[in-house]
């Protein structure tokens, strides 16, 4: 590759300048669709469009009504929402999160990323920070989560079936791997 197409080909980093940790995208047709964690601030989860990976625009937030999102007044600085998974699955979008100030992690969809989300369904069964989900060809939903430990899920009703098992957490001594992704 000469000087010239390599400099046209680089881009800059971070994917999204600015306040934007824990980048998840999901690709659906020609479109990209990313969402990040949002801490203590409300709205929450924001929610960005791409058609090139470089040129982002917020198209909106995946919590933005408070009936959504409980951040308790004594939330800590970097408390509340942690690294969101987004997903397109049959025609929804699945955002997967997790509230480490209130509720744990709670799953929102949508059939648009710009809006309006679903009221969330709380994961009671699900235990860890950045949960992922992935399906199955039959059509079964895994939830993983840091650690790295998976467990079956029913994304409509936030039931979990069986136990979680664990997968690899990391080389012995070491600490919990976080953010932990399936990808089809």
């Amino acid at each position: 590759m000469s000087e010239t197409q390599q400099a046209r080909t680089t881009v800059s980093n971070p994917v999204i300048p600015g306040f934007h940790p824990d980048p998840s995208i999901c690709r659906v047709g020609e479109d990209y669709y990313l969402a990040c964690s949002s801490f203590e601030y409300f709205p929450g989860v924001p929610v960005f469009h791409s058609r090139d990976l470089v040129h982002w625009t917020q198209i909106g937030n995946a919590l933005d009504r408070p009936g959504q999102l409980r951040l308790p007044l004594d939330s800590p600085s970097s408390g509340g929402i942690y690294a969101p998974t987004l997903r397109h699955h049959d025609g929804r979008f699945w955002l997967i999160v997790t509230n480490v100030s209130a509720d744990g992690n709670l799953l929102v969809t949508a059939t648009d990323p710009a809006g309006p989300w679903s009221d969330p369904v709380l994961l009671p069964g699900v235990r860890g920070i950045d949960p992922d989900l992935a399906w199955d060809e039959d059509g079964t939903c895994w939830c993983t989560v840091a650690g790295v430990s998976q467990i079956r899920l029913d994304p409509t009703t936030g039931e979990t079936s069986g136990p979680a098992r664990g997968l690899w957490s990391g080389m012995p001594g070491a600490k919990a791997p976080e953010a932990p992704h399936l990808y089809r």
